[in-house]
């Protein structure tokens, strides 16, 4: 670190000499320059008793008087208060900007903010507007700078407003210095957000329940740190807090938990949580909420009558059959086109990092907080089995090892190439310094960032509403289709459980389709000989000049003839599924045939496109692609 030096100028430094040096660097040749300044002199011998004036009579100074402060400041000479500093907007900042040490430390810092992947427009605004008034008021070096000396600036902000807080410009460009200056060193600890629910003690979140209640309720949560992580019990306080305020609406006089009334407080409290809405949309709130809320105080008072405290109630109050059970829902994948176009729109989205994040969910199966906890070192290629990434401790509290192919780890290393540099951070369970994978401008990528911009980029490839875990979903459903084992899906997905697992085995149960399948063929032989002619009721389909190819329908190219039908009827599933099938062979006796067929196939891909039938031509383009192969390997075989 280098050595912390004031920003005090020589005793004998001729000021005025040094401000007409100044002048004639900058081009500023007006003689009412330096006449104020003499002026300025004159009544101020020593420049920082004019720092003692009343706010107002120093922001009421000319321009050419403040053009001549402006100099005071930046050369070390004057510290004119905070006040004084938020309310000059100092738009003639970088441009008088003498050498010296202060430029030295603003490069510094500037350097530092680069590296960190801030914008120019950003890191110049927090630079000017709170680090360049740090140094100017404090008269320090950078590596000097406080906490207390941020404090004591958007104080000012806040008391200039007139309010508790300062203005949000300044909140923020504190923000981002801070982040620079941990990532220079200067400050030990990264900051955090201070409207960050983490940081609300337990006694702010039960602020609803009774004042003699809510010290049971504080210590209980205190309790609950020693074996939970923050984050978990923090939703049971916001939980817990509901019952609290219902028990303070019914009952006032209640004093002590051990009073609690099954039909009088419980049953009151479930009824109420039936028909409690969300406080933002007015809708009924989910059922995996109601049950998060029953629960939450089914094990509160579970929790404190089984560690004998006092207030415990003396019986049972709320049992099992009081939980509202949640319907057993199928897990929500996407379908094919929409898992392909929600791929293609983050493939395009410009802001990489959170994008790049979303894919790697996709290709991983990983939960959303295990995404942002991976660290930069969690690729492990293993000899003879390719790439494998280690996934941390999660919901479960497990770590896994899960398979990567070639196309996943480029993924990952484009991540590493677009996070951004900056100190390690401590681990949240341990404290360890830690390289995460995802970190943007010195800070972890957060859950709610990444949760945004798939609702931007939904939004703006105007696809329906879709969750991070879905894509979680996605991953397990590809796996069962292609048949994967129950053991292997519970080590991919973490699962500790067969009965997890098993919710995904219900999508697609390969029993249940196989007798289908044998039922529809015993129905279809009772049915006796198919007629010949089209049956009644069926669409016609015009053909246009004779030709099949031009009719205004979804068609098909066979071996042995053409499928035509109507857009309404859809696609048929079973078209051309030969051609992609891969015990399908040919030999060069039958290429006049593929050739044949490639040709209509260019032709309908054609027409599909022209109809905007996206997907259909797709379809075509993919036999293209398949005959294509077919044709080079007969011919070079």
């Amino acid at each position: 670190m280098p050595p912390v030096l004031a920003y005090v100028p020589a005793p004998d430094a001729d000021l005025l000499t040094d401000y007409d040096a100044h002048c004639t660097r900058l081009g500023l040749t007006s003689r009412n320059l330096r006449s104020a300044a003499r002026t300025f002199l004159r009544c101020w011998p020593d420049p920082q008793q004019w720092a003692g004036e009343p706010l107002q009579t120093r922001l009421s100074a000319s321009h050419t008087t403040r053009c001549f402060v402006t100099f005071l400041m930046l050369a070390g000479h004057l510290r004119p208060g905070y006040d004084y500093l938020i309310c000059r907007k100092l738009s003639v900042f970088w441009r008088h900007m003498p050498p010296g040490l202060l430029a030295q430390d603003l490069a510094r810092f500037l350097g530092a903010a680069e590296e960190l992947g801030f914008t120019e427009r950003t890191r110049s605004a927090s630079a000017s507007q709170v680090i360049g008034r740090l140094l100017i008021q404090t008269g320090r070096r950078l590596d000097a700078l406080t906490n207390n000396d941020f404090d004591d600036l958007l104080a000012a902000s806040a008391a200039r407003r007139g309010a508790d807080k300062p203005s949000r410009h300044y909140s923020s460009g504190a923000h981002t210095a801070r982040q620079v200056m941990f990532h220079l060193g200067v400050f030990t600890d990264q900051p955090v957000n201070a409207t960050s629910l983490l940081r609300q003690s337990f006694a702010q979140r039960m602020r609803d329940a009774s004042p003699s209640l809510r010290g049971s309720f504080v210590a209980y949560l205190d309790r609950l740190t020693a074996t939970h992580s923050r984050g978990t019990v923090a939703g049971t306080a916001t939980r817990l807090n509901h019952f609290a305020a219902h028990l303070y609406a019914v009952d006032p006089t209640l004093t002590t938990l051990a009073n609690l009334d099954r039909r009088r407080h419980i049953e009151t409290y479930l009824t109420a949580t039936a028909e409690a809405t969300n406080s933002r949309t007015g809708a009924p709130i989910q059922a995996s909420e109601r049950r998060g809320r029953v629960l939450a105080v089914h094990c509160f008072l579970n929790d404190i009558a089984e560690w004998g405290w006092p207030e415990a109630p003396p019986r049972r109050l709320v049992f099992r059959s009081d939980i509202p059970k949640l319907p057993r829902a199928l897990p929500r994948y996407l379908t094919p086109d929409l898992d392909r176009r929600l791929t293609q729109a983050l493939q395009a989205w410009p802001d990489r990092l959170p994008a790049d994040a979303l894919l790697l969910q996709r290709a991983t199966g990983l939960r959303i907080g295990e995404l942002v906890e991976l660290e930069l070192d969690s690729v492990h290629e293993i000899p003879g089995q390719g790439a494998w990434l280690k996934v941390p401790l999660g919901k479960l509290n497990t770590e896994r090892m899960v398979p990567l192919d070639d196309d996943t780890v480029a993924l990952i290393d484009r991540i590493v190439a677009h996070r951004s540099l900056g100190r390690p951070l401590p681990h949240p369970r341990t404290a360890r310094p830690t390289d995460y994978l995802f970190t943007h401008h010195g800070r972890r990528l957060t859950v709610d960032h990444i949760r945004d911009v798939l609702g931007r980029v939904t939004t703006d490839a105007n696809l329906p509403h879709i969750t991070p875990h879905q894509l979680r979903h996605t991953y397990a459903t590809a796996l069962v289709n292609a048949g994967v084992s129950l053991q292997s899906l519970m080590a991919l997905l973490g699962h500790v459980s067969a009965e997890m697992s098993l919710r995904y085995g219900r999508l697609f149960d390969a029993t249940v389709r196989t007798e289908y399948e044998r039922a529809l063929t015993a129905a279809k032989a009772h049915l006796g000989t198919l007629p010949t002619g089209p049956p009644q009721g069926r669409i016609s389909l015009p053909i246009v000049d004779g030709d099949w190819k031009d009719a205004p329908a979804i068609k098909a190219r066979l071996a042995g003839g053409f499928c035509i039908r109507a857009q309404v009827q859809g696609p048929c599933a079973y078209a051309n599924i030969c051609e992609h099938c891969p015990n399908f062979r040919t030999d060069t006796g039958y290429l006049p045939v593929l050739a044949a067929q490639r040709a209509d196939t260019e032709t309908l891909a054609r027409d599909a496109e022209a109809r905007g039938w996206t997907e259909e031509a797709e379809r075509h383009r993919r036999l293209i692609a398949r005959l294509d192969a077919h044709i080079s390997q007969t011919q070079t075989g």
